[in-house]
């Protein structure tokens, strides 16, 4: 049995196709964790989110912002951006079906002694913090109200962190982290405008993964969403976002077993999009 984790498909079926051809993958041998943005500018996000479903308990997949984006979307929460190409997923004759199995995957797992999430944890939060916030974040997407929810999402505020924040302040917070965190400050304060490499980190700011002191340090961390970071390869952090519908490759980590160590494999994508907004 083999384990992988992959970062951002968005969209980008062939390169997910090839990608587990290459490492050999077997649905009935292997498991595969998926770090979001499973859609959103490639040209096949209905084939992905088919193919992810097709691979039942063999695959697990994390919400990134895209795929939450598609959810918001769908429920006209917000409004399609140009560079969008989630038409095939809204116009399927099985979309609901399609868009309620989305909702229900976690922002957050723990397993075979990886921390996995899309974008980042705050500084305050511990692993047991994360999976925790992450589940209540779960029950708001798959409960009566969830599009009560989208509505309230989107925004900037409150960027900071604390255990008092109640109802959709508190939410917002744990949505921004688990999908939008790049820098933030050493108290936790999160900055959403920088989206280049960790060496642009704006006055005061830092990587989030770079706060010193933060309680997750030492706990084996995989994440996505950042594709100008660069390549980080460490036996406590995976950056596995490499910038396949950029024209980068499309990367998985295989756990082997040693704690902390993973071997990286990858294809080039052949998707060549402009630079733009993760």
């Amino acid at each position: 049995m083999a384990i992988y984790m992959i970062g951002d498909v968005q969209g980008c079926d062939d390169a997910l196709g090839r990608l587990l051809d290459h490492i050999g993958f077997s649905a009935s041998r292997d498991s595969v964790y998926l770090l979001g943005d499973l859609v959103n500018r490639g040209p096949g996000s209905l084939a992905v989110l088919r193919r992810l479903i097709a691979l039942e308990g063999a695959a697990q997949c994390l919400l990134g912002n895209h795929d939450l984006h598609l959810l918001a979307t769908a429920h006209g929460v917000r409004k399609p951006h140009r560079s969008d190409t989630l038409d095939d997923i809204l116009r399927a004759p099985d979309r609901e079906a399609l868009l309620d199995w989305l909702r229900a995957r976690p922002l957050a797992l723990h397993a075979h002694g990886w921390l996995m999430v899309h974008a980042g944890v705050l500084p305050q939060w511990s692993a047991a913090d994360t999976l925790a916030l992450a589940d209540e974040l779960q029950v708001a997407l798959r409960g009566p109200d969830w599009t009560d929810f989208l509505h309230t999402m989107y925004g900037n505020e409150p960027p900071l962190w604390s255990d008092s924040l109640r109802g959709a302040d508190r939410l917002r917070v744990i949505v921004n982290a688990f999908t939008r965190l790049r820098f933030c400050t050493a108290q936790g304060v999160m900055e959403f405008a920088t989206k280049d490499s960790a060496g642009a980190a704006p006055e005061g700011f830092m990587p989030w993964f770079d706060v010193p002191g933060r309680r997750t340090e030492g706990v084996p961390i995989a994440f996505g969403h950042w594709s100008t970071l660069g390549t980080v390869n460490r036996a406590d952090l995976q950056a596995l976002d490499t910038g396949c519908v950029w024209g980068g490759c499309l990367t998985a980590a295989r756990i082997t077993g040693v704690p902390g160590q993973v071997e990286r494999l990858a294809v080039r994508c052949e998707q060549a999009r402009k630079p733009g907004k993760n």
